[in-house]
């Protein structure tokens, strides 16, 4: 495995390869999410590269950029046992320069559920997607459905840009218990562990309800939100794959979204109906 810290030297090298390249693009802290990620593009692609990169633009003031983990031998180390051929490891001077050219979120889709509490967030994840998929230039990048907002805006930013990358949605990963991987579950003590399970729990009842022929999206949510509580909700929310609100559920073209505050720690979720 090759580790580049310079956009321009991994851009130069990669631009000489007559292969396939997959990307992953990640903040660290890798778990068997970033794995199943990291073998999606192995199987699909001749050459993998991964970036680690807590990027600062996409975090609000107040928020956990510095104490965000960073574990970079350990993420090296994972890197290397998973088969990745390049990992880039830039910090920010090498990413974002001075009177930065940004990339906007939408009006609507950019500002609406996690956008809401966290406006410019998106902006500063497809700035930074950009420029990640700028200096790879892969056939193939990966992304899992758990932040299934940011992966419908890069999607959309890449339709609408015209860029020659595939996006390749990638399942959700969760624990023995149901709780989906994030690098954010090692604020958790063992007590908010427990507590956080009621958020995939509150996915299956809406799936339940489904199933069982229950397609009213008020309803629904009201028992996703009795099962919530007393953690702070941000939001949840029915919405279909274009993230277009929702009155009744659509099978096979629905999202249900949460994100909830367990502790001081905020925690997404969702399923795809």
């Amino acid at each position: 495995m090759r580790v580049f810290q310079s956009p321009l030297e991994l851009k130069n090298e990669l631009r000489s390869l007559d292969a396939s390249i997959g990307f992953v693009p990640t903040m660290g802290a890798l778990h068997n999410g970033h794995i199943s990620l990291i073998k999606k593009a192995k199987e699909q692609n001749e050459i993998v590269v991964v970036s680690i990169f807590v990027n600062p633009t996409q975090f609000l003031k107040g928020e956990d950029l510095d104490k965000y983990p960073r574990r970079e031998q350990a993420d090296r180390r994972v890197c290397e046992l998973a088969g990745v051929d390049y990992l880039f490891y830039p910090n920010a001077d090498d990413i974002y320069g001075k009177d930065e050219v940004t990339v906007c979120a939408p009006n609507v889709r950019g500002y609406i559920l996690e956008g809401t509490s966290r406006p410019g967030h998106f902006s500063g994840v497809l700035t930074v997607v950009m420029k990640l998929l700028n200096i790879v230039n892969p056939k193939n990048a990966y992304f899992g459905k758990k932040d299934a907002q940011q992966l419908n805006l890069i999607t959309l930013m890449v339709k609408q840009m015209f860029m020659d990358v595939n996006i390749v949605p990638v399942d959700t990963m969760r624990d023995a218990n149901g709780l989906a991987l994030s690098s954010r579950n090692e604020y958790l003590t063992p007590i908010e562990k427990e507590e956080a399970l009621k958020i995939p729990l509150s996915l299956k009842k809406a799936t339940n309800m489904v199933m069982s022929g229950i397609y009213d999206v008020k309803r629904i949510k009201e028992e996703m939100t009795n099962i919530l509580l007393p953690n702070e909700i941000s939001y949840v929310a029915i919405v279909s794959r274009e993230f277009e609100p929702l009155e009744k559920v659509i099978p096979g073209n629905s999202i249900v979204l949460v994100e909830a505050v367990v502790g001081s720690t905020r925690l997404l979720d969702n399923i795809w109906l």
